[in-house]
Formats: structure tokens, sequence, C-alpha cells
């Protein structure tokens, strides 16, 4: 197993964490916040040498994609959050709060993670938008979020997709270390070893069931000309005393991604661009953030051991470099989202979505908040493609 150390604490937060000068500063923000506060959405900027405001100047696709966790309604409660007016934990106010946000970014594909009321909510709401969408829920029976992806059918028309689901390496070591024998027990003692050893994170088998899921997706973009982009959208487990689990996730991640990118590539004759976002719940330069562009920048520091089978790149790091944070917690404040793409000479960022510095108005205090319905922010970019 590998093994890291992570600074930061994970989900849920606990108001344990949360020191005195903290709570006064809670306190000041929950007497002063008015309820009526619009979302706060911030605008894409331009990267150096890119204009966003001239598309009709370009003979090239140009579309956006945002990345946001979304904050699931099923792990919104007042003792998580207790840094949170308590009105804007409510449902009612939440996703008025999330459709105006989803609405204002104006993105062309939006990767979502912790997605809980997908049928209810976001389907018809994001139809009602101009949107398609495709959807896997996590794996496990008590797991109601998942992963969606959302895309405007007057951009980009679904070829195929496939789902990842991280349970599979569960599957892969049971088929190396099961002899015929084992496989001959009886399925009564199988659910009784099964609850005796249910907590047991020594055993690989349990170790690695975190029911995390992902999805990706071809689409043919046929506007000025036709090009197809592989979008894929996970969540990795998000323990730091697992930081294995998460590694061997991201692995089966690219090797699934860079099957999928070869069949694409086989059956249409063609040579897809491959966009990655989703909640990796890894800071940059940890094993995770490390392997997954270790195919396209070798870190100075090696502390991996093998090469990512895809070459790719953060887009906010080749541009401006990695956010301050895009989760915001009392207990946590650092980035765990990442857009990644796959570099070369033909597809390119032109714009990313700005983010807050700690010391902006509508971060302080906290999220979420009236101006941020989740505790995480969303993140985003635009991208040109030429012939």
């Amino acid at each position: 197993m590998f093994s890291t150390t992570l600074h930061h604490l994970p989900r849920p937060i606990r108001s344990s964490f949360t020191s005195c000068r903290v709570c006064r500063k809670i306190v000041s923000r929950r007497m002063s916040t008015n309820p009526a506060i619009e979302p706060k959405v911030r605008k894409f900027e331009s990267v150096e040498g890119a204009d966003i405001s001239s598309t009709s100047q370009s003979d090239g696709i140009r579309f956006r994609l945002v990345s946001y966790n979304i904050l699931a309604q099923v792990y919104v409660k007042s003792a998580l959050f207790p840094h949170s007016p308590p009105a804007c934990l409510k449902w009612k106010a939440r996703s008025h709060a999330i459709h105006s946000v989803l609405k204002n970014l104006e993105a062309d594909f939006f990767c979502l993670q912790e997605v809980d009321e997908y049928d209810s909510f976001y389907r018809k709401n994001m139809e009602s938008l101009g949107y398609s969408g495709i959807y896997i829920q996590r794996t496990g029976q008590r797991k109601r979020d998942g992963c969606a992806i959302f895309y405007k059918p007057s951009c980009a028309e679904l070829i195929t997709k496939e789902r990842i689901e991280y349970n599979d390496l569960v599957d892969s070591i049971k088929a190396d270390s099961v002899t015929c024998s084992e496989q001959k027990i009886e399925t009564s003692n199988e659910r009784k070893d099964s609850r005796k050893d249910s907590r047991d994170l020594n055993d690989p088998l349990v170790r690695l069931k975190r029911d995390c899921v992902g999805i990706m997706a071809a689409f043919r973009i046929n506007k000025p000309f036709q090009h197809i982009v592989i979008v894929a959208n996970t969540h990795l487990y998000w323990d730091p005393e697992l930081a294995d689990v998460k590694l061997a996730q991201a692995k089966y991640l690219l090797s699934r991604l860079a099957q999928f990118r070869t069949l694409i590539s086989d059956e249409f004759e063609c040579t897809p661009s491959v966009l990655l976002a989703g909640d990796f719940n890894s800071i940059p330069g940890d094993k995770v953030y490390s392997y997954l562009i270790s195919g396209n920048v070798k870190p100075a520091e090696t502390i991996i051991e093998e090469d990512a089978p895809l070459p790719l790149s953060s887009v906010y790091e080749v541009t401006r470099g990695e956010p301050k944070f895009t989760n915001c917690t009392p207990g946590f404040t650092n980035t765990l989202d990442y857009i990644f793409f796959s570099p070369s000479d033909f597809t390119k960022p032109v714009s990313i979505l700005q983010l807050p510095e700690p010391e902006s108005p509508d971060v302080v205090g906290f999220l979420p908040n009236h101006h941020h319905p989740s505790d995480h922010l969303p993140i985003g970019a635009e991208f040109e493609i030429c012939q």
C-alpha cells in the first residue's frame, strides 16, 4: 500500500476543528447575511495570447466546460456545516442558487459531482436550459449521489458512453487471489465473514470498496467542422488516510480512459481531444495529482513509480497556476478540483473561470453561504480546437 500524508481533513467537517476566532467570524457573518443575496458567478478571463470575445474571428471550434462539486443535499446537515447560515442550507434555497449558477455560467459541458436529486431536479431543470444529461449513481445501496455530464445538443452530439465503477478494483483482486475451492464457500458464510470484516481496512477487498464512480462519453462536434471530444467526469475517494486507494482509483481511471480513447480512435479513425474533470480529493503535488500529469510532465522530484498512459495537463496550472483553493470549509481550504486536457497542437485553452481570493467577501466565513450553494467552487475553461 502507498502511504502519504495530506494536510487536510475529510468531509464531514466537524465543529470541533473550528477555532474561537473562526467562531466569532462566523457569528458576525450570520448576523449580517442577507438571504436575498444572489449567488456569485465570476467571469471567464482570457489566457495570455487568446481573445475570448472574438469567436467569430476564429476558424476553430470553441466550447466551454465547467466542473462543479455541487454538494449533495443528503450531506447537508447543520451539524456538519455549523458555520453556514441555516437558511442557505435548505434545499429550496440551494436549488434556486444552483440553478442560477449553472444558468449564468453558460457552459457547453457541465461535469457535476455529488448529484443526488438527478431525476427530481437536475434533469428537468437542465433540460429547460437546453441541456441533455447522462448520470451514474454511486455503487453502494445507501449511496444516493453520483456524477453527471450535461451537454448542449446544439453544440455536441453524444456518440457513446461508459461507466466507471471503482469497486471493479475489488473484483480484480478477487480474480487474482480467490481459488476454486474458496469460490465454493456458501453464501451464508460469505455474508457472515463480510459483516465481521466490513471495517477491517487491512483487508484489500474492504479497503478498495469505496463505492466511487465516474463516467466518460464521446461527443461529436459538427460546427464549424467535425471533431470528436471525450469528456470524463469523476469523484475520487475523500479520506487522506486511504491515499493508496485514491492512487489506485486514479490509475484505474486513466487505464479505462486510455482504452476508451483507443476505442474511439479506431472506430472513427480520428484523434479525439480528451478532457477529464472532477473532484479528485487530492491537492497539487501529491501522488494522485503527480500521477495524473506524469504522462505529459515528469515532476522534478519523482514521487510516483510509473507514468500515466495518457498525456494530460491541468488547465489552470498551464495558464494561471492552480487555484489557491476550490474547497473552503473551517477544517480544510485548498484545491481538490481540476480540469485536465490532452495537450496538442490543435487543442488549447483560451480562457479560464476566475476564482476568488481568500480575502474575497463572498468566501469570508467559509462555504456554503448565500453566495455559493456548495462547499466547493465551480472551475471552468474554454477550449479552442483548430484543424
